[in-house]
């Protein structure tokens, strides 16, 4: 474990740790939200053209080499019966996720939410996350209504 300044610890990432793998975003119009994640956030879209010719059942952006966003559409809902009431979670996002950027490209999303008109919230300071106290993070909603928190450490 390695100490962090402000008394909490992280645990050392190695190849075989535990990572996010993906996260699903219910979303009305996958291919409009690919666009959005693409032009706005500045994510690489994946699969939309295999979504858009009926090949794939959804597209994705990468987050990072490890991290995707499925972009589920609602006509999912009667598909998913992985588990009892997986379906009821159609058109309910998460609380929100957090995008932990550099601090250039945390200033480049914020313009370009801005250039685009995006409701974005004041800038929090010092809040606490995986890599203890962020210097500053903001949130915003993408189109189908997920909120995303964007915040820098350094």
């Amino acid at each position: 474990m390695r100490a962090v300044g402000d008394g909490t610890s992280l645990r050392g990432m190695t190849d075989n740790s535990p990572r996010l793998d993906h996260v699903v975003l219910w979303v009305r119009d996958p291919v409009a939200a690919a666009d959005f994640y693409e032009k706005t956030v500045g994510l690489e879209p994946l699969r939309v053209p295999g979504f858009a010719a009926g090949k794939d059942p959804f597209p994705s952006v990468r987050l990072n080499e490890e991290t995707i966003f499925d972009l589920a559409p609602l006509s999912l809902v009667e598909h998913m019966n992985m588990l009892p009431g997986a379906a009821d979670s159609a058109g309910h996002p998460v609380n929100h996720v957090c995008l932990s950027l550099q601090r250039d490209d945390f200033d480049a999303l914020r313009a370009r939410l801005e250039d685009r008109t995006v409701p974005v919230s004041d800038f929090s300071y010092d809040s606490f996350g995986a890599r203890g106290k962020a210097k500053r993070s903001f949130y915003f909603r993408d189109p189908d209504g997920n909120v995303f928190e964007a915040r820098h450490y350094e």
